[in-house]
């Protein structure tokens, strides 16, 4: 059966060795890959670390894949298997820190935004670990598969989850 996103036929083209499949897949994945990486808390080095160890995964093992339609999951999968391990072995479990933002000079509009953006952002912080890496990833997880692979969840609990942590959120955003 293929895959909507045709994430099939890329890993079958990349099994054989065509360049262009290659960057396609890199190009489709990498944000998701990042985005599990720096959710387990890990710098930009170590997140770089994870997402280069799970594209070597995957150019090591991509002629044993069982479902090349499933390469999204696996990818995800594995990037939180690296993470976990390169969190454990430094010992440490790092805070997510947000970017810091600078302000910009604008219309009252962009001020009011900002700091609607920042009270959710704060809203954001308070949320158990679990609702603040869903809702961060869900914007770039391509399918609810792959965000599940990647929180380590079922597929079938990833709305159902992620519909909590939306309401949470929206009882503390003023």
């Amino acid at each position: 059966m293929a895959h909507r996103d045709g994430t099939d036929e890329l890993v079958v083209r990349a099994r054989d060795g065509d360049g262009d499949a290659w960057a396609r897949l890199v190009e489709r994945h990498s944000a998701l890959l990042w985005s599990i990486a720096r959710s387990h808390g890990l710098n930009d080095a170590d997140s770089a670390d994870v997402v280069q160890t799970t594209w070597l995964r995957l150019v090591e093992r991509i002629d044993a894949l069982r479902d090349p339609a499933a390469t999204g999951c696996w990818l995800a999968t594995t990037a939180r298997n690296e993470s976990m391990r390169l969190v454990r072995r430094k010992s440490r479990d790092l805070p997510m820190v947000p970017a810091p933002r600078r302000p910009e000079p604008g219309p009252e509009r962009i001020v009011a935004a900002r700091e609607r953006l920042g009270r959710v952002g704060s809203a954001l912080d308070t949320l158990p670990r679990r609702c603040r890496t869903l809702l961060r990833l869900f914007a770039l997880a391509p399918s609810h598969a792959e965000l599940a692979a990647a929180l380590g969840i079922p597929v079938g609990s990833v709305a159902p989850t992620r519909a909590r942590c939306l309401d949470a959120l929206r009882r503390l955003v003023p």
